[in-house]
């Protein structure tokens, strides 16, 4: 699945280039599921109860998302701050990860799926990120939970459901 997934993700980086956006992930300083994450990890079935999961953790870094994702602005870490793995259909046809902000920084939200693409969010419910996948795949899930601003160890709370947030 590793495998896969490092392929897979070759691919998208290739083709986003081709299409004129930065896409400098596998350089040297930037994001990469490659590394350990720094809050852990869990693995859900489809239909997972309780539903809402919450996962407490910080948010921010000094990685300017900019270097590494033209047109996408924060600042993140290079490990992912958490890892889901999620199996099965969704009952409901919805995957969602928010990050609430339990300080007064704006969180901004990157998660790589497990068919290799990169999906970013800042301030979908004020200032607080989400990501929404419609027919959510079975993998690995990688999530970096940043800040807009260059800082560190925010406060914040990673939203796991598949019920609308």
């Amino acid at each position: 699945m590793t495998r896969f997934k490092s392929v897979l993700a070759a691919v998208a980086a290739a083709l986003v280039f081709t299409f004129g956006q930065a896409a400098a992930v596998s350089a040297q300083g930037c994001p990469s599921y490659n590394n350990p994450t720094v809050f852990g990890s869990m693995t859900l079935n489809a239909g997972f109860l309780p539903d809402p999961q919450v996962r407490n953790l910080t948010a921010g870094g000094t990685v300017n998302l900019a270097s590494c994702f033209g047109g996408w602005s924060g600042w993140v870490v290079t490990r992912p701050d958490f890892r889901l793995f999620y199996n099965g259909r969704s009952p409901t046809g919805r995957l969602t990860f928010a990050l609430h902000s339990r300080s007064s920084v704006d969180p901004v939200l990157l998660v790589n799926a497990p068919d290799g693409t990169w999906h970013f969010n800042d301030d979908y419910r004020g200032f607080d990120s989400a990501i929404v996948f419609t027919n959510p795949l079975s993998g690995q899930y990688d999530i970096w939970t940043g800040s807009y601003h260059r800082s560190s160890n925010n406060p914040a709370q990673l939203i796991i459901t598949e019920y609308n947030y």
